[in-house]
Order: C-alpha cells, then sequence, then structure tokens
C-alpha cells in the first residue's frame, strides 16, 4: 500500500524492523506422531513495523488515499519480498528415540490480521507454505517429504520494552499428503504426512533500519 507513493519519493527513511526467533516443537500427525510425538526447531520472522508515529512523520510516503486508512489502522507490518527467501521455521531434530527429521518451511506468500492492539497483541495469520524434510528411522521409511501448504495460526506477543517483545502461538501447516517412503503417492493417508502441528515461542528484537525510499 505505501509502494506506489515512496517509489518517487527516492529519499532516506528509518523504520523498526522486528526480528524474532525462537524454539518451536513439531507435532507430524499420523504414523510419524505415533512413532514419535515431539520433534525440534527454530522459528524465525522478519518483518517492518510502521506504526502510527512513524506513519505520522511519514505522511508524504503514503499515497493520499490511502493515508487516512493508514492512519486509522494503527500499525502496518509487511515483510519484503526479499524475506521469502528466509525459512519459516528450521527443522532440527536429531533422533532420540526411533526417528530424526532435518528440514525447512519457506512462506512466500502471508497475510496477518490484528485482533487486539499492542501491548499484548493477538493475531491471525494465513498463507501458502512450502517444506522440504528429510526423514531417517529406525521404524518408519526414510522419506524426502516435499509438499506445498496452507497454514493457519494465532499468535499472542507482549511488547515488553519498546525494542524487545515475546510471543507465543500456534501454527496449523495442511499439505497434500505424502505416503512414507514415496515422493507421489498421497494414500493412504493413515500412512501419510499431511498435518503438521507447531507450538512456539518468540523473542523478538526491534532494530532501526535506513533505507531509501
Amino acid at each position: 500500500m505505501l509502494l506506489p507513493g515512496a517509489a518517487s519519493a527516492q529519499r532516506k527513511v528509518t523504520a523498526p524492523v522486528d526480528i524474532a526467533v525462537g524454539p518451536t516443537a513439531l507435532l507430524f500427525f499420523g504414523p510419524v506422531f505415533d512413532d514419535q510425538p515431539l520433534h525440534t526447531g527454530l522459528k524465525i520472522n522478519v518483518e517492518a513495523v510502521l506504526d502510527t508515529e512513524w506513519m505520522r512523520k511519514n505522511q508524504s510516503l503514503i499515497p493520499r488515499k490511502y493515508r487516512s486508512q493508514a492512519l486509522k489502522a494503527g500499525e502496518i507490518r509487511y515483510s519484503p519480498a526479499i524475506t521469502a527467501l528466509i525459512p519459516e521455521t528450521l527443522i532440527i531434530s536429531p533422533k532420540y528415540r526411533n526417528t530424526g527429521i532435518y528440514g525447512a518451511t519457506w512462506k512466500p506468500l502471508g497475510f496477518g490480521l490484528s485482533l487486539t492492539p499492542s501491548p499484548v497483541r493477538l493475531s491471525f495469520d494465513a498463507g501458502l507454505v512450502l517444506t522440504y524434510a528429510y526423514l531417517y528411522s529406525d521404524t518408519l521409511e526414510n522419506t524426502h517429504f516435499l509438499r506445498p501448504g496452507l497454514q493457519a495460526g494465532v499468535d499472542l506477543e507482549f511488547q515488553l520494552s519498546k525494542s524487545f517483545l515475546v510471543s507465543l502461538g500456534w501454527a496449523s501447516a495442511f499439505y497434500i499428503p505424502q505416503k512414507l517412503g514415496t515422493l507421489g503417492e498421497v494414500k493412504p493417508l493413515d500412512a501419510s504426512i499431511f498435518h503438521v502441528g507447531q507450538p512456539y515461542l518468540l523473542l523478538h528484537f526491534r532494530v532501526p533500519v535506513t533505507t531509501r525510499l
């Protein structure tokens, strides 16, 4: 929404960028869950945060027809397209019982909706994801899992200071089913990976970043 007016301005602006990282659990429901319920990983999120104060100081960068809507919104968060190359989740789960999994999930497209304002912010988000994971096991068939999916989740964020926040949440990703030990087979469902649940805890660090718009 901001880019059309910003493209011709070509001026330096500084905005806070929220860099969030923290531990996550991954629950591969189905035969993997039955074999070993808990797997682990690292969740990452990077987005610019444009609050009311920033938008008031930089009104000239906002197209006139969107200006009042933007100011009423209170806060706008967005992730530049380049951040789609950063994995949203790194799956780092060594075998502690029977099964280990390593891989990553990318989220090339998504949107979010804030349900309550900061300092205690409850939000909902959804988007398209792509996951690759290598599963190796003593009891299950080794599998290269590669599937697109749809993900939805809720996040509860606590702003402890202007530059440090903590959030916890849950995300569920639903994939085109993939039968273990295969790449293209989708049946039977009870022998496939099709849903991954993800509870997580994130530590947020906000740093000012200057760029030219």
